[in-house]
């Protein structure tokens, strides 16, 4: 099991950007894809933005496609996304998650961590 812990969520004006990381506790961390989502009150959790284990690779959701940035430092054991222009329907709990799969599916994510907010204000 890998333990994930995110950091960086915060309230922010809409436009403005921060910047989510996510350590993993094992360095094995490099064999596995990894994902962002992000869940809002009263609604399911929705994909964000998925990484290649390499790091080549990327997939994003429409809805933050080019305002937000996917990454990863393998030697740190870390992923980024940096999200620029952000608007009030940003606003969530965001999470990262490993997998093997290259999927925006929850159910194809194993390990998670235990989120961190992001609130958008207008």
């Amino acid at each position: 099991q890998v333990l994930l812990v995110e950091s960086g969520g915060g309230l922010v004006q809409a436009r403005g950007s921060l910047t989510l990381s996510c350590a993993a506790s094992e360095p094995t961390f490099s064999n596995y894809n990894m994902g962002w989502f992000r869940q809002a009150p009263g609604r399911e959790r929705e994909f964000v933005s998925l990484i290649a284990e390499t790091g080549i690779s990327r997939y994003y959701a429409d809805s933050v496609k080019g305002r937000f940035t996917i990454s990863r430092n393998n030697a740190k054991n870390t992923v980024y996304l940096q999200m620029n222009r952000l608007k009030p329907e940003d606003t969530a709990v965001y999470y990262c998650a490993t997998t093997r799969a290259w999927s925006p599916r929850p159910l194809d994510y194993v390990d998670w961590g235990q989120g961190t907010q992001v609130t958008v204000s207008s």
